[in-house]
């Protein structure tokens, strides 16, 4: 067994630093492998991460024909350096999404050319065809999916119409690969044993290739902050408001019960659009002076808008892993949740971090919130069990600790 440093090749093909979990959580990961002593080098293309010292960039660039300032371009010929160049503005002609594949060849050529260099490779979703040689020159392979696409695709899908359908359809058909490549993988990191559910479902992989690491919290910014003070009868709530799966419209409703006979109010952190779901529910429920919607929050006014509330809630129909939840629960915020996809395994099935309640019921929801409004010893006891609880699994430290027990046992067992 390898009992030294680690030198890991981490991989990501796109690596949007602020949004989106990909560049997020290569950037954590990444900086807490390093600080665990193993040498980190990410392997990303355009848009690439925003890293933190100790922890090298490998450029693998794509012609970056999906950049916001110019998307979809045609590069001119002499940006053209080879076949995969080739294959990258064919998929986009003929309307595909080419990056996973292309970046996945890229990546490949790279590896083999430095293969002496890694003990592991790690690929953060990639999933494309071209990762499917690197056992052959030696390298051990840990795949990480953070869910399966395959459930936007079918979301998205619903929604479009006609030729659109159509069009969708060609786009996502890169999803079609990454389920081939998934079956051929082992082991596969997830965050959830729900989220593996969804993969084994959707992907037809085997389960007992797949192996649970949580994602992890900011610990920097989500923390106690004994030193805000608590507003009486605050809830707070981080979820997209006009998305149905998050259950936001049940949250307003349960806010309109509590409102009838104690003073609440609600924060909503989402961007709703004017006269959606939300907007007009608010106006329905009489709710306008009591709940505020805020977006565009930094780490830091998120930490101390949590540490505000009496109680966070997460109202999701499904979660494939809730930061939201493990965010509250780290700035010590006693939580209601769904029980309802990885939410109880983030909460606990004991419910000391937090409770649970049956999605879609907004009473069982406003009686649970509004006993725990009532009970500040309460109160105190589970937002110091939910923060014992985020520091145990949920801080990235943790996360990487994990992560690199799982690198040794991979390439314990890989052929060299």
């Amino acid at each position: 067994m390898h009992h030294g440093p680690l030198r890991i090749a981490l991989l990501s093909y796109r690596s949007k630093p602020h949004c989106g979990g990909q560049g997020i959580y290569v950037r954590h990961l990444s900086r807490e492998l390093a600080a665990l002593g193993h040498s980190v080098h990410v392997l990303s293309g355009q848009p690439y991460p925003d890293l933190d010292a100790g922890v090298e960039l490998v450029p693998v660039p794509s012609l970056d024909l999906y950049n916001d300032r110019d998307p979809f371009r045609t590069p001119p010929l002499r940006e053209w350096r080879d076949w995969i160049d080739a294959l990258e503005v064919a998929t986009m002609w003929t309307a595909g999404f080419p990056e996973p594949l292309t970046f996945s060849l890229r990546a490949r050529r790279e590896l083999r050319s430095r293969a002496e260099c890694y003990d592991v490779v790690h690929d953060n979703q990639t999933l494309g065809y071209g990762l499917l040689g690197l056992g052959r020159v030696g390298l051990p392979l840990v795949t990480t999916i953070h869910h399966p696409i395959t459930v936007d695709r079918r979301i998205e899908l619903d929604q479009a119409r006609g030729l659109q359908r159509l069009s969708k359809r060609r786009w996502y058909s890169f999803v079609g690969m990454q389920a081939r490549v998934a079956r051929r993988l082992s082991p596969i990191l997830v965050p959830s044993q729900s989220s593996a559910d969804d993969i084994v479902r959707e992907f037809a992989v085997d389960r007992a290739r797949t192996e649970v690491v949580p994602l992890g919290v900011d610990t920097r910014y989500f923390h106690p902050r004994p030193e805000v003070s608590r507003a009486p009868g605050h809830l707070v709530c981080v979820a997209s408001a006009d998305s149905p799966l998050k259950g936001v419209d049940v949250l307003l409703r349960a806010t309109a019960k509590l409102a009838t006979e104690r003073d609440v109010r609600l924060t909503v952190v989402s961007r709703p659009k004017p006269g959606g779901e939300s907007d007009r529910l608010v106006d329905a429920l009489s709710l306008r002076d009591r709940v505020n919607f805020v977006h565009g929050l930094s780490d830091e006014e998120l930490a101390r808008l949590l540490a505000s509330a009496e109680v966070a809630v997460v109202p999701s129909y499904y979660e494939g892993f809730s930061l939201p939840a493990v965010e509250a629960m780290a700035c010590a915020t006693p939580l209601v949740a769904s029980r309802a996809g990885a939410l109880p395994e983030v909460v606990g099935s004991n419910e000391t971090a937090g409770r649970l309640v049956p999605p879609g019921d907004p009473e069982e929801l406003a009686m649970t919130i509004g006993r725990l409004l009532d009970a500040p010893d309460e109160r105190e006891r589970m937002g110091a069990a939910a923060w014992e609880r985020v520091r145990a699994h949920f801080s990235w430290r943790a996360v990487a600790e994990t992560t690199a027990a799982r690198y040794r046992d991979t390439m314990a067992t890989a052929p060299r």
